[in-house]
C-alpha cells in the first residue's frame, strides 16, 4: 500500500514539499535508517511541466547533507541534456552529480522475461522476450536509497507513464527499449492508452519481482490537472515501493487526466511546449494523445516552436527520414524486408504510433524544419507565424473556439498531460484494456 497517498484539487507547492519530508522520514525508516549514497532517477525536460525537476532539486539539498547524491535523469533513448537544460530542469543540482543515461553502452545485462510469458501475456501480438539491460551505474554501485521521481499520466506503451517505467525504459538498454516498444506496437497504440496495465507494463512487473527485489528504492509520483484559470497544478502526490503505489496514481490519473467526449473532434490544435519539444519523438504526444478524438476526415494541427529534428538520436532520425509515418500495414511490410528498421525496432514502433493510418490529417507547424522535409515524412506542413496568427495561443484556453472566418476547433495547450478520447473508442477495446481494468 502507498506509504503516503494524498489528492486535492490543488497542492501547493508548500503542501508538496511537506510530503516531500513525510517521504524522506518514512525512506529512513523503511529503508535505510542514515543513508550514505542516494541516487534520484527524475524524468528528462520532456516532463518539465510536472514540477518533477524541482522535486528533485529539493531532495538533493535535503539528503546532500548526510549523503553522498546523484541523479540520473531517466532518458531512455532521448538525447542528453546540455548543462543549460539540466539547470533549467534540476536548479542549483551540481552539473557532476547528474549522470546522462546512455542505452547502448552504459547497462548491464540482467536476465529476460522469457518470450513464453511475453506471447502469453500479449495474447500472442508478441513472441519475443525481452533482455533486461539497465544502466550500469544503477544496478553495479552501492546504493542505501533510490527514489525514483515522476508523472503519471496517460501513455502510449505503458497505459501510463513513471513507476518501472523508469527503470525498463527510462534507464534501460536498446534491445529491451526495442523489444518493449514493439510489443507495444502489436498491441495497439489505443488499446494501450489510459489503461492501468497493459500487457508491456504486466512484463515490466514481473521484471521489476525477477530482479530489482534487492533495490532500496521508492516512488515519488505526481499527479496533475488544470485549475479554474487553466493552468496545470498538482493532484495527488504518491509515494510508496509497491504495485499499489502506482495504481492509486493510475487511477487518479484515469479521472482526471482523460477527457471523454461524446462526439468525435473534427479540427484539434495543439502547442508542444519550445523548451520541452524538439523532435517528431517526443512532440508526437500530441498525434498519440488526441487520436482517439478525432474523427475520421478530421485535422490534428501541432504548433512545434522547438521542433529541429524527427529522431532523438541520430540514427533514429535517418530513419524516421527514409520511411516516414506511412501507417501500420506498410510499416509492418518494410520491417520485414529491411534489417535497420529491424535492428531500431523502438523506432519501427514509433512509425506505428505516429501514424494516423490514413484515418485524419496530421499538419505540424514546426519552428526549425523545412516543409520539404515534413512532407517527406507524411505529414502537412504549415508555416508557424501564420498559424500563431489564426490560433493566438496565449489567449486560448482549452476547449473549442471559432476563429473570425468561421472555422471551429478545439484548443489543446499541453496535449503531453492527459488523453483525449470519445466514450465509444474508450470503451469499446478488447478484454484486457481500457477504463475498467
Amino acid at each position: 500500500m502507498p506509504w503516503i497517498s494524498e489528492t486535492s484539487r490543488h497542492i501547493d507547492r508548500p503542501r508538496v514539499e511537506q510530503l516531500l519530508e513525510q517521504t524522506v522520514v518514512e525512506a529512513k525508516r523503511r529503508i535505510c535508517n542514515s543513508p550514505k549514497r542516494v541516487l534520484l532517477l527524475p524524468p528528462d525536460i520532456t516532463r518539465m511541466h510536472s514540477g518533477a525537476g524541482w522535486i528533485t532539486e529539493w531532495l538533493y539539498h535535503k539528503l546532500a547533507g548526510e549523503a553522498e547524491v546523484h541523479v540520473i535523469p531517466t532518458l531512455g533513448q532521448h538525447e542528453p541534456h546540455t548543462p543549460e537544460q539540466n539547470r533549467t530542469m534540476f536548479g542549483a543540482v551540481p552539473e557532476e552529480r547528474i549522470h546522462p543515461h546512455d542505452w547502448r553502452r552504459g547497462v548491464v545485462h540482467e536476465g529476460e522475461v522469457p518470450a513464453r510469458y511475453v506471447k502469453e501475456t500479449t495474447g500472442g501480438a508478441a513472441d519475443w522476450g525481452f533482455p533486461i539491460w539497465l544502466n550500469t551505474r544503477l544496478m553495479s554501485e552501492p546504493w542505501d536509497l533510490i527514489i525514483n521521481v515522476g508523472h503519471v499520466v496517460p501513455h502510449e506503451v505503458l497505459g501510463f507513464a513513471n513507476h518501472n517505467k523508469n527503470y525498463f525504459i527510462g534507464l534501460g538498454g536498446k534491445e529491451l527499449i526495442c523489444a518493449s516498444h514493439m510489443a507495444a506496437a502489436c498491441c495497439g497504440i489505443e488499446n494501450n492508452l489510459g489503461s492501468l496495465i497493459t500487457p508491456v507494463r504486466q512484463c515490466f512487473n514481473k521484471a521489476e519481482e525477477d530482479f530489482l527485489g534487492k533495490l532500496p528504492d521508492l516512488y515519488v509520483q505526481v499527479v496533475l490537472g488544470r485549475n479554474d484559470r487553466g493552468e496545470l497544478v498538482h493532484t495527488g502526490v504518491h509515494v510508496g515501493d509497491d504495485l499499489e503505489t502506482y495504481l492509486a496514481a493510475a487511477r487518479q490519473a484515469r479521472e482526471e487526466n482523460i477527457t471523454v467526449l461524446d462526439e468525435p473532434l473534427q479540427k484539434v490544435v495543439c502547442v508542444m511546449q519550445g523548451d520541452e519539444f524538439f523532435s517528431t519523438w517526443v512532440a508526437n504526444k500530441a498525434v498519440y494523445r488526441t487520436r482517439m478524438a478525432l474523427a475520421d476526415g478530421g485535422e490534428l494541427v501541432i504548433l512545434a516552436p522547438g521542433l529541429k529534428r524527427f529522431g532523438e538520436q541520430p540514427e533514429v532520425d535517418a530513419l524516421i527520414r527514409k520511411y516516414g509515418y506511412c501507417g501500420t500495414p506498410r510499416v509492418m511490410e518494410l520491417y520485414r524486408q529491411n534489417a535497420d528498421m529491424q535492428d531500431l525496432a523502438h523506432a519501427t514502433a514509433h512509425l506505428i504510433h505516429g501514424s494516423s493510418e490514413g484515418r485524419f490529417t496530421i499538419t505540424y507547424a514546426p519552428g526549425h524544419v523545412s516543409r520539404e522535409e515534413i512532407e517527406r515524412i507524411g505529414y502537412r506542413y504549415a508555416d508557424l507565424s501564420e498559424m500563431l496568427t489564426r490560433y493566438p495561443i496565449d489567449l486560448l484556453r482549452e476547449g473549442f473556439h471559432e476563429s473570425p472566418d468561421g472555422e471551429r476547433y478545439y484548443f489543446i495547450p499541453t496535449p503531453s498531460a492527459g488523453l483525449w478520447a470519445t466514450r465509444d473508442k474508450l470503451h469499446n477495446r478488447p478484454t484486457g484494456f481500457g477504463a475498467a481494468d
